[in-house]
């Protein structure tokens, strides 16, 4: 058995998911476990290079994980044929600059999303990748949760029978900052920056429906700025004229409805910080981040509407919990395993930058559909 080290260059791990998510639960805890395992019984250590603009920052990171490479300077960094892995988790709107310098410094890319702020500017960097030949992922994370896993498990085993559709609630209150510190950044609500949620959730949106419950075929879509007014991480009040919520309705393949609601100004009174309810001919589940909820067509009770009497029926005690019958790993940690085994062995891999570029495909239509208040076709994309 034979360890092979794999030279990764990260930018935008001193961000919250760049840092907790990549850095800390995925590569540091592949390191701490000893690597990845391939099925010849060799593995993969990966070696990362922090690279950031604030030194002093990128450094104390490092030396907190004992990780002995940093840098400030990208193109050195891309220049050193050592490392053969680039991954972003950077700004959206720096995204494709950085991903197309890599491509042409002939780097395999891995990257967080959107992949680029627009199609034409996503479509490019794909384009650069074939040209170049390396190997690409972007990260979708939800279809690594435990409770959308238990999903699959339901809908491969024929649990739902005909899907009907599937309702979504995601989000939470952030804090509008003034009286209490916002728990997410302040670019976020600013559209010179990048910001607005459905640049930023319809991408996740796109890959959970495609996979789970039918290929997106048309969206409609409505946003909202629903707190035009914020105070940023220095105390200073700015105009927050981002869309910090959105409302979409989505027409699946094979006639599967999906609604979704997206907000950062919503108060949780749900499961999870996500939940999906999904209904079908035979039964139904409802899934947060981990835990999975069903309730079969044997099992369904039969309410009475009397709006005279109190309701009998305790709702949530006629649903069956998916018992965990695995162990879980965090799932960030585990597409990052999937992609280095891709990289290394050339394992199958589903999810290459042309994913990605759905995601952004339907976050434009999303907007556009805002503008024009109206439904429009999802068309199919061409690599």
């Amino acid at each position: 058995m034979a360890t092979k080290t794999l030279g990764i260059i990260m930018h935008g791990i001193t961000g919250r998911m760049g840092y907790n998510q990549h850095l800390v639960r995925s590569i540091c805890a592949i390191r701490d476990q000893g690597g990845v395992a391939l099925a010849n019984g060799d593995r993969i250590m990966p070696d990362p290079i922090l690279v950031g603009r604030n030194a002093e920052k990128v450094a104390a990171v490092a030396k907190k994980h004992g990780i002995t490479r940093t840098t400030t300077d990208m193109a050195a960094a891309l220049a050193n044929p050592a490392d053969t892995v680039f991954f972003d988790g950077g700004s959206t709107q720096m995204r494709a600059g950085f991903l197309s310098d890599a491509i042409r410094a002939g780097k395999h890319i891995y990257c967080e999303k959107p992949i680029a702020e627009t199609v034409a500017d996503a479509m490019a960097v794909v384009r650069l990748a074939a040209q170049h030949g390396v190997k690409t992922g972007v990260v979708q994370d939800k279809l690594y949760l435990p409770g959308l896993r238990k999903i699959r498990m339901l809908r491969d085993a024929g649990f739902f029978g005909k899907i009907l559709s599937v309702r979504g609630e995601f989000g939470y209150w952030v804090f509008e900052g003034d009286w209490q510190p916002a728990q997410r950044p302040s670019w976020n609500y600013r559209k010179a920056d990048g910001g607005g949620i459905i640049l930023d959730m319809l991408c996740h949106w796109r890959y959970v429906l495609d996979n789970l419950f039918g290929k997106v075929q048309a969206v409609s879509c409505l946003g909202a700025t629903h707190i035009p007014q914020r105070v940023d991480e220095m105390g200073r009040s700015y105009m927050a004229d981002a869309d910090d919520a959105a409302y979409a309705t989505f027409e699946l393949e094979g006639g599967v409805i999906a609604q979704i609601n997206s907000s950062w100004d919503v108060r949780v009174r749900r499961d999870d910080l996500v939940t999906f309810q999904i209904d079908g001919t035979h039964g139904s589940a409802v899934a947060g981040l981990t835990k999975c909820w069903t309730q079969h067509r044997v099992n369904t009770p039969r309410p009475v509407w009397n709006p005279d009497q109190p309701q009998t029926i305790d709702f949530f005690k006629t649903w069956d919990e998916v018992p965990d019958n695995q162990v879980y790993d965090n799932g960030f940690k585990a597409q990052w395993e999937d992609f280095l085994r891709h990289v290394v062995a050339d394992t199958p891999w589903p999810y290459g930058l042309m994913e990605g570029v759905k995601g952004v495909q339907l976050a434009e239509i999303g907007l556009q559909s805002w503008a024009e208040r109206r439904w429009l076709p999802v068309p199919d994309l061409v690599a």
